[in-house]
């Protein structure tokens, strides 16, 4: 323990001797950590953001769209044609064992009128099950109801953007609005939700009882039919099984067959926001990858000012050597001053890269976010960094022959 201590002292005056090429050589370790930090908390900001809207969708959940028309030769995309019915989502409910919730959906856009103000968004018709689906309970006010929509009420919920257009301060509840010239009570404000994983505002929308908006608001030649029917799994494990459950149900109601085209889409939506957030890691680890190339490079400098400094001070070696040092006394020596230059630049670096991060978070309204483990590993990297690339010079300085060293000039 003796021998760290007093190691530490000769490489804290070896350091301050030497105070500028010290700095120098910390240089490309303090850039390296600095943006191996800024950029890991970047990347960690975008995982952040993906994992925030993955949440705000809901979990466990299969979306179910119409299918395709076909008509001269030409085939239509998902939605083609109207074929999917609120039947088949209550026969979901209680035919799919996997299944535990399963919400019918219209949708449109249109006007809505309060008074002098109006805002133009997005209008869906639902049943109560969409709002435990996508976990989405009204900030104030209730929810809608079973009897709201078997009765075909004229009430809604409004998202947290309406409210705020519509009525600023004003308290909402109560109020009559008008969508499409139709009055409506407000009987609830729904909890933020933000941005979605496609980058829309899932607040600037508007919820109905979904036979009020199949009756009143959206007339169709096929007025039983929906635009989707959103279902939640009992459990994630459950998934696949509850696609399967959904797809042979299907296929029987509609009477599609293997050898016809079915005319109804599966989507995983678990799967495909799991996709974006592999992705988002993916890219804070390239990121990550790319900035401590400026490690490496800075390693690599203090490996050629650590030689530099053995060809200065061997005859301080050899006088060393002289005194009763051992060859281990002198690798530590050196090996001490390396892991010090690089756990001083990363110290420093850290600092500036937190504070590049919290400039990008300001300037660019973007999350960052800097855990402890990356502040951790960014230190025991530089640590790492100053023994490899100090090992070497270390070695030679060990190595020298006590009599040469003495004699060199």
């Amino acid at each position: 323990m003796s021998n760290v201590i007093q190691a530490l002292r000769i490489a804290l005056r070896a350091l301050r001797i030497n105070k500028m090429r010290s700095f120098l050589t910390m240089l490309g370790i303090i850039i390296g950590i600095a943006a191996v930090i800024a950029m890991m908390a970047v990347g960690s900001g975008a995982s952040y953001v993906i994992s925030q809207q993955i949440a705000s969708i809901g979990s466990n959940i299969l979306l179910v769209l119409p299918g395709s028309m076909t008509s001269g030769g030409l085939r239509t995309g998902s939605g083609g044609v109207q074929t999917l019915k609120a039947d088949d989502a209550r026969a979901m409910m209680s035919e799919c064992p996997s299944v535990d919730l399963a919400a019918s959906v219209v949708r449109s856009s249109g006007q809505i009128v309060y008074g002098n103000q109006n805002w133009s968004t997005l209008l869906m018709g639902t049943t109560p099950e969409l709002f435990i689906i996508r976990e989405w309970p009204p900030a104030i006010g209730r929810s809608i109801t079973s009897s709201d929509n078997d009765g075909a009420a004229k009430v809604c919920l409004i998202g947290r953007t309406i409210a705020q257009n519509l009525f600023g301060a004003e308290d909402p509840l109560g109020k009559m609005i008008r969508i499409k010239k139709v009055p409506f009570t407000v009987i609830g404000v729904l909890e933020g939700k933000g941005q979605s994983p496609q980058g829309t505002d899932q607040d600037d929308v508007i919820f109905v009882p979904l036979r009020t908006a199949q009756r009143k608001l959206m007339g169709s030649q096929f007025p039983d039919t929906v635009g989707s029917i959103l279902v939640k799994a009992k459990s994630e494990e459950q998934l696949p099984k509850a696609e399967k459950e959904i797809n042979d149900l299907l296929n029987q109601r509609h009477r599609t067959s293997n050898s016809k085209e079915p005319d109804f889409t599966v989507r995983n939506l678990s799967e495909i926001l799991a996709v974006a957030e592999q992705s988002s890691k993916a890219m804070s680890l390239l990121l990550g990858a790319v900035a401590s190339i400026s490690l490496i490079v800075g390693g690599i400098g203090i490996m050629n000012i650590m030689l530099v400094s053995v060809t200065e001070r061997t005859r301080e070696i050899g006088i060393r050597m002289a005194i009763g040092a051992k060859k281990n006394d002198i690798l530590l020596q050196f090996l001490t001053e390396a892991v010090l230059l690089t756990v001083m630049g990363g110290l420093i670096g850290i600092a500036l890269g937190a504070g590049g991060a919290t400039v990008v978070s300001r300037i660019l309204s973007w999350p960052t976010l800097i855990s402890p483990l990356s502040i951790t590993v960014a230190v025991l990297f530089s640590g790492a960094v100053g023994i490899f690339f100090g090992f070497y010079p270390a070695r030679k300085a060990a190595g020298l022959n006590p009599i040469e060293a003495l004699r060199y000039e």
